[in-house]
């Protein structure tokens, strides 16, 4: 019995190889079979090529397509047509009107940034108003409280002084 996998062949069922891309079963198994009997000899290169090497741009210029791609089994003339008009640099009205739309709505994100900012800036300046007016509210109270007491000292030695006084009469007017 041999040591390659043994796989179930259908019809149609493909198998990807790093060497060889995508392959029948049957194929790969072979060329697998006819490498490992002769290392010293290069893997055989893929014989269809899927897709364009180079995907072009929209800004390159239309390359002529080579004669050996056209005549390649694997030429899809709706794939080519499609690489053709992506090449094609669009030109009509609508293009313009949908950068500027697109620069009014960069502008609006940026506007809106800005909005969010100021509005921030706007919250910690009322939270800092707030502080000052609570701030300059106790200290009111405390020049409050200073003048109380010294209108009750005031009040005190006032009482002090006309009560003295009353009895500094009575005293002078008792000695006469």
């Amino acid at each position: 019995m041999s040591t390659e996998p043994q796989f179930l062949s259908f019809k149609g069922l493909k198998q990807y190889s790093p060497d060889d891309g995508w392959g029948q079963v049957n194929a790969l198994l072979q060329s697998h079979a006819r490498a490992a009997a002769a290392p010293a000899e290069a893997p055989p290169a893929p014989q269809y090529n899927y897709a364009p090497e180079k995907v072009p741009t929209l800004t390159e210029t239309q390359e002529p397509v080579h004669a050996q791609e056209a005549a390649s089994p694997m030429f899809d003339p709706l794939i080519s047509e499609l690489f053709d008009q992506l090449r094609v640099a669009p030109s009509d009205e609508l293009t313009q009107t949908w950068r500027t739309i697109a620069a009014e709505v960069n502008l609006l994100t940026q506007r809106m940034a800005l909005q969010r900012e100021l509005q921030e800036r706007a919250r910690k300046l009322e939270v800092d108003l707030v502080d000052l007016r609570s701030s300059i509210m106790s200290h009111l109270k405390d020049v409050q409280n200073v003048a109380d007491q010294q209108l009750t000292s005031a009040r005190l030695r006032s009482e002090v002084s006309a009560l003295a006084q009353t009895k500094l009469a009575a005293k002078l007017n008792q000695r006469r």
